[in-house]
Parts: C-alpha cells; structure tokens; sequence
C-alpha cells in the first residue's frame, strides 16, 4: 500500500458471537497504540451504505472485552451485494478520511471484503468471527469456545433429567456445514452418539448402536446431533424415527438454537479477539490486504480472503475416532 495509514475503520457482520467486542476492542487500542485514528461503524456493511459511523479511541471500549454480542451491532445488507450499494459505501468511507477497514465475521463477511477490496482498491483486514468453527486457514474463530462451553454446560443439565426418567434426549447444536460444535461438545459432555454433517453415520447404523446399548443395560442416552446432519431432514424427523423403531425408548428433543450465540466470551475467546485484533491492525501497518488474520499452531497467520472462504475446514479425523471409543 503506497498511501501513509493515518486512520482506519471496523465492523463486525453476519452472525453475532462472544469475543467480538473483544476484537473491536483490541482494533481500536492498537491503533491508537500506533498513532492511528479509528471509527466504528454501526450495522455492519448497511452502516457503511448509510453512513453510520462513530469515532473510537481506547477510553470508548472501556469495559466491553467481557460483553458478548457486538456493540457495533450486525446486520444483514442486500444493498452491499449490489455495485450502486459498495460504490456508497466506498464514498462514505472517503468522505470521513477512512484509508482502510477492518471487518469482524465469517464467510460471508470475507466474501463481501474481498469484492470491495479489489472493486476499489482499499486495505482490508478480516478477523474471523463465527461459533461455527467453519473457517479454513485458522485453528480457531471467536465465539467457538464460548459456544462449546455453553453447550456442555446445558448439556450436563439436560443428563440429569435424562437419567432421572430413563429418557433418550436429542441435543441440537448449530453446524448447519460444519460439526465442529457437535463433536467437541459431543465428547466433552460424553454423549452416547454424535450426528454431524461431514459423516452420513445413517439412520439403520444409530438405530442398532442404540438398541446394543439399551440391551446392554443403558436406560438413558444423549445424542448431539448438528443443525446439519444428513440422517433426517430434521431433528424430529430422526426422533421419530427412533421412537418408531425402538419404543422401548422415551425420545425427548431440545434444540439449544441462538442460546449458543449469547454469553460473556470465555478467556480463551477473549485472548484469541485480542491477538487476532492486534493482528489487523499490524497486518495493514505491514501492508497487506484481502486477507484474514488467523492463528495456527498458536502463532498469527495471514490468510488469502479466497483460502478462507472457498477451500473447505477438514474436521478432525481423529475426533471422531475419539468419539466412537469413549462413546461406546
């Protein structure tokens, strides 16, 4: 980047998740760690359209890294996804004196930087927030963590009531393409069967490991399945399913929904917002653009936009490998 970076902006889009006020936090104290001026924009991509913008200096993110949401609030913009929408969104970034942006979300997000990025030729960093896990290049996103432990939490809550009336209870977690929440949580909660969408486990192979385990002396069961798991079109549609073949078994369905969202941000997700927040702001001193900032290994990366977004997250083969042993 040719231009001197005197002041920048951030966002966060798409799905809220714990850690991203963290995040914004982070942004906005290492730029002025660096002699930078910093905005905020409310809404997401609409705010840019709508020239939502408010100034930000390290006294204005006082007490936000332990909040969950975003204070900058998120919001879906159909207007971004059409030329006339980031022609007013790069004009509004011009008027206020905005040399590059910092945009806060999952893939989504990445996709709509990336096409303004080399539309308009301005510096943009991604910081990959999402409970979903779902975003390749970097070990961990914001929010997952949290999300986790949310879920295990309720999970050891739905046991006890499980084994108090012999039930079978079905746990839906959020992964509508990636089964990072279900597995992990799935483990950590020690649940009997783990549904997820990267393995088609089918419903004739669940129905005899239930039935085995019933006959071997378990009167209660938790299943995690995945918003997106492959067995049903949906989770009552597998509940039924179990109901009809074993009725031997009282199948009972939660879905735990936007619940995983919510939350004060664990420290681990607030480590991670830190240190990928200071990474974007590094990474554009360095001059770089149409990139995410991720970590791997435990040490900053920088992610081409097209990387993260269009080659696909490997799940953990040995997870699962995990899973079906402990879980047997």
């Amino acid at each position: 980047m040719s231009k001197k970076l005197t002041k920048i902006a951030v966002l966060t889009s798409g799905g809220d998740s714990p850690g991203m006020n963290a995040a914004i936090r982070a942004v906005v104290r290492n730029a002025a760690y660096c002699d930078l001026k910093c905005d905020g924009v409310y809404r997401g991509y609409q705010g840019l359209i709508e020239n939502e913008f408010i100034e930000l200096g390290p006294r204005d993110v006082k007490n936000t890294i332990n909040r969950g949401g975003t204070f900058l609030k998120s919001a879906r913009s159909k207007g971004f996804m059409t030329k006339e929408g980031r022609q007013k969104a790069y004009d509004n970034l011009m008027a206020r004196d905005v040399d590059a942006l910092v945009v806060i979300g999952g893939d989504g997000t990445f996709t709509g930087a990336s096409i303004f990025s080399k539309e308009f030729d301005i510096p943009i960093i991604g910081i990959p927030g999402t409970i979903d896990n779902d975003i390749n290049g970097t070990d961990y996103t914001i929010g997952y963590d949290t999300a986790l432990n949310t879920v295990v939490e309720a999970i050891d809550k739905i046991r006890d009531t499980a084994s108090s009336h012999d039930r079978l209870f079905l746990v839906e977690v959020m992964g509508r393409d990636a089964g990072d929440i279900a597995l992990n949580s799935g483990i950590g909660a020690g649940a009997e069967e783990i549904l997820i969408p990267e393995e088609n486990m089918g419903i004739e192979r669940l129905l005899e490991s239930l039935d085995k385990s019933r006959k071997t002396g378990k009167t209660s069961s938790i299943i995690v399945v995945s918003e997106g798991d492959q067995i049903g079109k949906n989770i009552t549609e597998v509940a039924n399913s179990i109901q009809t073949r074993l009725p031997d078994y009282e199948v009972k369905v939660t879905v735990l929904g936007h619940i995983q969202r919510g939350g004060s941000p664990s420290c681990s997700d607030r480590v991670l917002a830190s240190r990928l927040g200071v990474g974007a702001v590094d990474a554009l001193l360095e001059g770089y653009s149409n990139i995410m900032v991720g970590i791997e290994h435990k040490k900053i990366v920088y992610v081409p936009f097209d990387t993260a977004i269009n080659i696909k997250k490997v799940l953990d083969k040995d997870l699962i490998r995990v899973a079906d042993i402990v879980s047997s």
